[in-house]
């Protein structure tokens, strides 16, 4: 475990207050044991899933693939989460939401213990990759709304911040370390045997996930026994999301912000370093800036109280969604650097206060529905706006698009802050219970 000693004993150093050491250990992953448990096992697993990232192209190109296909098994991977995401959140709220993390861990270790064993004998072709992503997208699928759900279960309402800034503080250090340890594993091992300790590393999640004792709800009990269709359930976590004038707006803009902000740092930004920076290696002293500026918001989201938190995130979605023009800016690349160090800490910001705020005030029966829509509406139309971004930057040029991009997406996010409800969403609920809660006026001051 030593990713989580990593971000204990960095958590540690910034606990002093008054020249004197606070803990060793963050206060949330003390008082709440349930989570500490999630946390321990979660947070290998991340960077598992870092190494996979970049293992699996790899993979690709050993068994002779080409780039083409490259992208057709990120497809595969991709493609069942359109399909089964919505599906996935209405299980998770119609089941034990841990159990069904436990499975899609289980399936996820078997895809990659089997994809390294193909790989390491030497006998594996493409077909067999992209068949094994769509199993392990699929699981995907159920397992993050279920995530999502299963917060408020560990955690108190009160420390629902500091988890998931502690959890998001995991996810930003593994984007800076992943890449260097699949590196170093590719060329030492190859791609099966990194793959292999990506097969580990959801062992050992799993293994966490089946001591786990989240803390029961009465509307567990309710919607077991209320069973009900499933277009019936799809329809009843839609309801939470129109009811919430916050919600669905907050929605609409990361919508916006997947679709035309991310593919300048995807699709384009790399085609501009290759032509105008010097290559990749200029591209990662960008996007290591931005994976430190990320792990500076993590830290700051964890410390930082705010009365109105969407407002707050919605600021700092404007500031994320400059990354376009800050990438064709055309100014020196320590400044491009540090820019994006400064938008790393704006998207960490507004994902913690987000999640948040979801967990904090969508009744938890109904949460894993909702956020079931969140991914599909973001994560899920990304594929668009990289499938776009290349063709119409070919055709009225990079820096062009790259404004173009910018003009859209602040103006969306800025859009955001004037929502009444966005501004006045407070830090904590109504005093409702979760499981209780039902949609109300999104024109009430004190919402749901």
């Amino acid at each position: 475990m030593a990713f989580l000693t990593i971000g204990r004993w960095a958590y540690c150093l910034l606990s002093v207050n008054g020249g004197r050491m606070k803990s060793l250990i963050p206060g949330v992953l003390r008082d709440e044991p349930q989570f500490a448990r999630l946390f321990a096992g979660q947070s290998l697993s991340v960077l598992g899933d870092r190494v996979s990232f970049v293992a699996v192209p790899f993979a690709v190109l050993s068994v002779g693939g080409s780039a083409s296909d490259v992208g057709l098994v990120a497809a595969a991977a991709l493609l069942p989460m359109l399909l089964f995401t919505l599906v996935g959140g209405v299980w998770a709220d119609r089941f034990r939401r841990h159990r069904i993390m436990l499975i899609s861990d289980l399936v996820r270790f078997a895809v990659q213990t089997v994809l390294a064993g193909l790989l390491l004998t030497g006998v594996a072709e493409v077909p067999h990759l992209v068949l094994l992503m769509i199993v392990f997208g699929t699981a995907d699928a159920f397992f993050m709304p279920a995530a999502t759900g299963l917060m408020p279960l560990v955690v108190r309402p009160d420390r629902l911040r500091e988890a998931n800034a502690l959890r998001g503080f995991v996810q930003s250090s593994a984007l800076v370390l992943g890449p260097a340890l699949a590196g170093g594993l590719v060329a030492w091992v190859g791609p099966g045997g990194a793959l292999a300790l990506d097969a580990v590393t959801f062992a050992v999640s799993a293994a966490f996930l089946a001591r786990l004792k989240p803390r029961g709800t009465a509307s567990e009990t309710v919607r077991i026994a209320a069973g009900g269709t499933f277009l019936r359930e799809l329809r009843e976590g839609w309801a939470q999301v129109r009811g919430r004038s916050w919600l669905w707006s907050g929605m609409a803009a990361m919508a916006v912000y997947h679709v035309v902000v991310l593919p300048s740092v995807f699709v384009l930004g790399p085609v501009l370093a290759e032509r105008e920076w010097g290559g990749a290696a200029s591209w990662s002293v960008v996007v290591a800036a931005f994976g430190v500026g990320s792990i500076v918001g993590d830290v700051c989201a964890y410390r930082l109280k705010v009365a109105r938190p969407m407002a707050l995130a919605a600021a700092a979605l404007a500031v994320a969604s400059c990354q376009a023009i800050i990438i064709g800016s055309g100014a020196s690349l320590a400044l491009i650097a540090f820019l994006e160090a400064v938008t790393g800490v704006a998207v960490s910001l507004f994902f913690v206060l987000w999640e948040t705020a979801l967990q904090t005030h969508v009744p938890e029966a109904a949460l894993s529905r909702v956020s079931s829509y969140d991914y599909l509406l973001s994560a899920g139309l990304m594929p668009l706006g990289l499938t776009l971004a290349g063709p119409v930057s070919e055709s009225v040029g990079v820096r062009p698009t790259l404004y173009a991009m910018t003009a859209v997406a602040v103006p969306a996010a800025l859009a955001l802050l004037c929502v009444p409800a966005v501004r006045r969403l407070p830090a904590h609920g109504s005093g409702t219970p979760h499981g209780s809660g039902s949609v109300r006026p999104a024109s009430e001051a004190a919402l749901p």
